[in-house]
C-alpha cells in the first residue's frame, strides 16, 4: 500500500488521531497538508523526523472560518498540487462544559455543530469538485460511536456527528460514479487528551464494556483511515466503520 505521489489533507491534524494519521500518511510516501488551530504538538513529533517534515505543510488556522479554509486549500493546491485525499478530522464536544442538554445553552449547540459538522461539509465542498473532475478521490470523515449509541452530556455532539454520517452517505452516492469514495470512521474510546481527562471509574467502565478489553490508540484509527484512503478500498463507499473494540456491534 503506497501513497507515493498522493496529496493528502488532514484537518485537525495537529495532535491525537489527526497527528497519528498525518504521520501514517507521511510514512506511506504521501505529501500532507494540515490545518489546525495548534500545529505545535505535530511539529514536536516531526522534529526528530526531518525527512518526513519536509513533506508536511502545516498551517495554523480556524477550520470554522470559511475564508481561512478557502485560503488554505488555495495554498495547498499551489504548493503541493491537487488534493487526492481529504480526512475531515475536526470536531469538538461540549462534554467538558458539563451539564445536561435540558440545562444547556443554544450558543453551545451551535458551536458544536459548526465545529463537528459544518467544517466537514465546508472542506468537502471545496475539494470534491476537483476530485470529481479528475476521476479520483478519497474522503474520510470523522464521526463517533456516540452518534449511534448516544451518551449523556453529548446530545449536541452526537447529533452533529450523526449528521456527518448522513452527509457521508449522501455525498458518497453523488460522487461514486466519478471514482471518488466517501466514508466515515466512528472511534470509540481512544487514548487522546479527552480520554486522559476521564475519571478513573468512567474509564474502568468503558474498558469493562469493551469486548477487546482495552482502549484503542490514535494509530488504530489512523490505520483504518489509511486503508479507506488507499487504492485497495476503491469498492468501499458510503460506509461508517466503528473502531471501538467491539463495544457497539451494529
Amino acid at each position: 500500500m503506497s501513497f507515493d505521489h498522493r496529496i493528502a489533507v488532514v484537518t485537525g491534524g495537529g495532535q491525537g488521531i489527526g497527528a497519528a494519521t498525518v504521520l501514517d500518511f507521511l510514512d506511506q510516501g504521501a505529501r500532507v497538508a494540515v490545518l489546525d488551530l495548534d500545529c505545535n504538538p505535530l511539529a514536536q513529533q516531526l522534529a526528530t523526523r526531518p525527512e518526513a517534515a519536509a513533506h508536511c505543510l502545516r498551517v495554523s488556522g480556524d477550520c470554522t472560518d470559511a475564508a481561512v479554509v478557502s485560503a488554505f486549500f488555495d495554498r495547498v493546491e499551489k504548493e503541493l498540487g491537487p488534493v487526492d485525499i481529504l480526512f475531515n478530522n475536526v470536531g469538538q464536544s461540549a462534554r467538558e462544559r458539563g451539564g445536561l442538554f435540558t440545562e444547556s445553552d443554544e450558543a453551545v449547540w451551535r458551536f458544536v455543530i459548526e465545529v463537528s459538522l459544518l467544517t466537514t461539509m465546508r472542506a468537502a465542498r471545496r475539494i470534491a469538485p476537483g476530485m470529481k473532475a479528475r476521476g479520483f478521490g478519497r474522503i474520510v470523515n470523522m464521526s463517533t460511536d456516540a452518534a449511534f449509541a448516544g451518551d449523556v452530556g453529548l446530545a449536541d455532539y452526537a447529533a452533529a456527528k450523526m449528521g456527518v454520517v448522513g452527509f457521508t452517505r449522501s455525498l458518497a452516492r453523488e460522487l461514486a460514479p466519478h471514482g471518488v469514495t466517501v466514508n466515515a470512521v466512528c472511534p470509540g474510546a481512544i487514548r487522546t487528551r479527552a480520554h486522559d481527562r476521564l475519571r478513573p471509574e468512567v474509564l474502568a467502565k468503558i474498558v469493562a464494556d469493551t469486548p477487546a478489553g482495552f482502549v484503542g490508540s490514535p494509530e488504530d484509527v489512523a490505520a483504518t483511515v489509511r486503508f479507506l484512503a488507499s487504492d485497495e478500498a476503491r469498492f468501499i463507499t458510503g460506509q461508517t466503520l466503528l473502531i471501538d473494540g467491539g463495544r457497539w456491534m451494529l
